[in-house]
């Protein structure tokens, strides 16, 4: 990653920016999703070992890849590398703008619609599921798993049409649903979720390498847990249904589908024990955690001192901005947790429930709150970045804010407060020159929110 991409007009302003610019291009290096899988796969002649499992190639008949995520591209290119001419075959799908460079040898990567799923990625779920058909226990599938790929892969389930996936997505995304609420309802309307994709691939032995981009990194909700036995059930599902009222708005198909769940007409997904998933060896190669400890080496080096504050931050965006901004706040007053110069670590996935029709991202809408309860304090910064380079619909991973964002905000009349209330960051942003820019990244561990205090 190129730190120059990263500036922006406060970065500029400030004597630490060049600083932070290498912290950001530091902790998206750190999770590169090429060299995240050669740290766990590697080849030793006819041996491939993928963790502490080892696979004679000698004694396999077909290796496949199969997969979807942002971070697909490098991956496939990571395993097709390794591999070589051992490669049989293999099928990812990846966002758009994702793809980097020449496909890989034996891989066809293909690009679909993220966040809402589209027809292209239902087209590949489809091909992606034929691949793995009558596979044997003489089979290897390599399964490459990133932020992403609940959306890539959509294989609705039987009764169920992309049209009725995409007005699910469209609902949860508006209603501030957490990951793993959304996910428990995609393990249950679809077929490669929760599970399904191990199911569909057995008796072959299996290795999924998985880059995470859930807080926690519970694998099972990491892209709905395609390999993953699922903890969740129909009647999860339906509660996700009930706690944001959802079932009067979306279509009836869906409601249909998860009451015949519910009464144990449709097939639950594999749990803990199945044995579908017992020659299935499920590898986290990347996560939010390595980011956020090279961005701590990074700052240390450049004489800040460091503290992690957390890489679980969930919550309303907005709120998570004006709760940052009050602990530098508290550094401004006390020194405490830190003395200056002081840089603490946020890492996590907050969510934004739409009030306006603006537009703008959760990394975005962090910083616009943040900037507001900074206002007037000098000799602070908060960076929100998210590390796939795509903070919601826009081109932007993030913003900048600081002291200062509010006054020069005002002397080019613009009303911080109108432009947080109808969910419109990004304009607010970019008029300032204050947006983060990275273009895509082919990573995703989750969002890391920088604060600095000189």
């Amino acid at each position: 990653m190129d730190p120059g991409r990263l500036w922006t007009a406060s970065l500029r302003a400030i004597p630490q920016g060049d600083a932070i610019t290498r912290m950001m291009a530091a902790a998206l290096s750190a999770v590169e999703p090429g060299a995240a899988v050669r740290r766990v796969l590697r080849r030793d002649g006819d041996t491939l070992y993928a963790g502490e499992r080892s696979f004679d190639l000698r004694t396999i008949d077909r290796v496949l890849v199969v997969g979807a995520g942002k971070a697909g591209a490098p991956m496939a290119h990571a395993v097709a590398d390794l591999l070589g001419p051992r490669l049989d075959v293999g099928l990812v799908v990846v966002k758009d703008g994702h793809l980097s460079g020449p496909a890989p040898h034996a891989i066809e990567l293909v690009e679909a619609g993220h966040p809402v799923p589209d027809a292209r990625g239902v087209a590949a779920a489809h091909r992606l599921a034929a691949l793995l058909q009558g596979l044997s226990a003489r089979d290897l599938v390599i399964v490459l798993i990133s932020g992403g790929g609940s959306a890539l892969l959509t294989l609705p389930a039987p009764g169920l049409s992309l049209a009725d996936m995409q007005a699910l997505t469209a609902e949860l995304l508006a209603c501030g649903a957490s990951i793993g609420e959304i996910n428990s309802l995609r393990k249950h309307l679809e077929t490669l979720k929760g599970g399904g994709l191990a199911r569909l691939a057995y008796p072959a032995a299996m290795v999924t390498l998985i880059l995470s981009d859930v807080v926690g990194n519970p694998l099972d909700v990491i892209a709905s847990g395609p390999t993953v036995a699922d903890p969740s059930s129909f009647a999860d599902a339906w509660a996700v249904l009930e706690r944001y009222t959802l079932s009067a708005r979306l279509p009836a198909a869906i409601v249909t589908h998860l009451r015949a769940g519910l009464a144990g007409a449709v097939p639950e997904t594999p749990k803990p024990g199945d044995p579908a998933l017992a020659g299935v060896t499920n590898l986290l190669v990347g996560s939010n955690q390595l980011a956020a400890a090279a961005a701590m080496a990074t700052a240390q080096a450049a004489g800040f001192q460091t503290l992690l504050l957390t890489t679980s931050l969930e919550g309303e965006a907005r709120e998570a901005g004006r709760f940052l901004a009050s602990v530098l706040r508290e550094i401004a007053t006390s020194g405490q947790p830190l003395p200056r110069p002081a840089c603490l670590i946020a890492g996590g996935e907050t969510t934004v429930t739409l009030r306006g029709a603006g537009q703008g991202g959760r990394n975005q809408e962090l910083a616009l709150a943040a900037a507001m309860a900074l206002a007037g304090l000098p000799a602070v910064a908060i960076a929100a970045l998210a590390t796939d380079g795509g903070d919601g619909p826009t081109d932007a991973a993030g913003a900048i804010a600081t002291g200062e964002t509010v006054a020069r905000a005002r002397a080019l009349g613009l009303d911080p407060a109108a432009h947080l209330a109808r969910n419109d960051a990004y304009p607010f942003f970019a008029a300032l020159d204050d947006l983060l820019r990275t273009g895509p990244t082919a990573t995703n561990v989750n969002d890391l929110t920088l604060l600095f205090a000189w």
